[in-house]
């Protein structure tokens, strides 16, 4: 049995479920998940959880987001990408300083309207369902966040490269064709590549293939599950509290050595003595005690 993290890198072609199946394949387990699809055409960082670490998988989907996607000007297509069917045209006649502009201008909170090609639902069906029924319905608004949005190539003069930093639930595909609509010529999303997911690169990534070939080595690949809270103090429990740690019950400063930091942090990582990880734990201001956020070693 595994347990931990592999940053697969997702090919084009396939479906984050498609690489889900492979994975299980591969290392015979059945208890894996995908932290964040990832359109088939798309392609980058997609960490698989696997055994007990599927617990962190809500901790990566949530992470922030970085990708770059080629942004093609000129027309809307009605998957908002490469993929779909041309709806509309226009004669291209911005300036190269307007596009950085407002390519820009996105940086910060921003209201998302989710495109229709995709796997939101809306009183119970997916939206794609009905999409490819050539159904559109309203869809609410989402608030997301850009933290960083640039140009960092040009292709052509209709066809660019951009960098973006995000939240989760951000579609890229629609922030092309908002930039496209914001300079009045409209825009599609081109070739999407997911370069960071969380704490997850494209350098510390390996695909299906490469996995498969080496799998003799799969612990050298596995992080473990622990990494993704590696910004939260390493405490360890005193083996007089040990029995209420593992019944998840709450805990107070005595019950650790050494925790100085308790009032300072959101989140504590708690160890046994001997020295498993056991547990997030969140400090309670208003109780002074810590209260569990999620156990990872009771079985």
């Amino acid at each position: 049995m595994f347990n931990g993290i592999i940053n697969i890198y997702k090919e084009k072609g396939y479906t984050s479920h498609d690489v889900v199946a492979k994975a299980r394949r591969i290392l015979s387990e059945k208890r894996i998940g995908h932290t964040g699809t990832l359109d088939p055409q798309a392609e980058g960082v997609l960490p698989l959880c696997i055994g007990q670490a599927t617990k962190v998988v809500q901790y990566i989907t949530d992470a922030d987001k970085c990708y770059e996607a080629e942004v093609i000007l000129g027309a809307y297509t009605t998957t908002e990408d490469q993929t779909g069917e041309v709806v509309e045209t226009f004669d291209v006649k911005v300036t190269k300083e307007e596009v950085e502009q407002a390519v820009a201008s996105f940086k910060g909170t921003y209201h998302q309207i989710p495109p229709m090609y995709s796997a939101i639902k809306i009183n119970g069906v997916r939206l794609y369902e009905l999409a490819r029924k050539g159904i559109i319905v309203e869809r609410p608004k989402r608030e997301v966040k850009i933290y960083d949005c640039k140009i960092i190539s040009w292709l052509t003069e209709k066809k660019f490269k951009i960098q973006v930093h995000c939240s989760k639930g951000t579609y890229i595909r629609t922030l092309c064709t908002d930039i496209g609509q914001k300079l009045g010529c409209g825009a599609y999303m081109g070739d999407l590549l997911r370069t960071k997911a969380g704490m997850f690169t494209l350098e510390n990534s390996i695909s299906l293939g490469e996995l498969e070939a080496d799998k003799q080595h799969i612990m050298h690949y596995l992080y473990p599950l622990e990494d993704i809270f590696s910004q939260y103090p390493k405490v360890y429990i005193k083996s007089t509290a040990s029995k209420r740690l593992c019944n998840g019950n709450k805990l107070v400063a005595d019950d650790f050595f050494d925790l100085e930091v308790k009032t300072n942090q959101e989140f504590i990582r708690v160890y046994d003595s001997s020295g498993h990880f056991m547990a997030l734990y969140r400090f309670d201001r208003q109780d002074n005690d810590f209260k569990v956020e999620k156990m990872f070693n009771n079985q």
